[in-house]
């Protein structure tokens, strides 16, 4: 997890489900490269992480599954 990407031309975008109150929001940026950049919205300048495509679908699927908790 986590490689040296430039993210220089990303495009970062936010989940339909994000309101626009500014709330706790994450972006993800698809890569040229089978990654995915993740970042909190609120810090854009800020660190974010990269993961494989794969890992990212099993995060997202265990997010809804309601597998995580905070």
């Amino acid at each position: 997890m986590g490689t040296s990407l430039n993210l220089t031309d990303a495009e970062w975008r936010k989940s339909s489900y994000s309101s626009t109150s500014g709330g706790d929001c994450v972006e993800v940026a698809e890569m040229d490269t089978p990654h995915i950049a993740i970042r909190d919205s609120k810090r854009p300048d800020g660190p974010h992480v990269t993961v494989t495509a794969r890992a990212f679908t099993a995060l997202v699927t265990a997010a809804a599954g309601g597998v995580l908790k905070t």
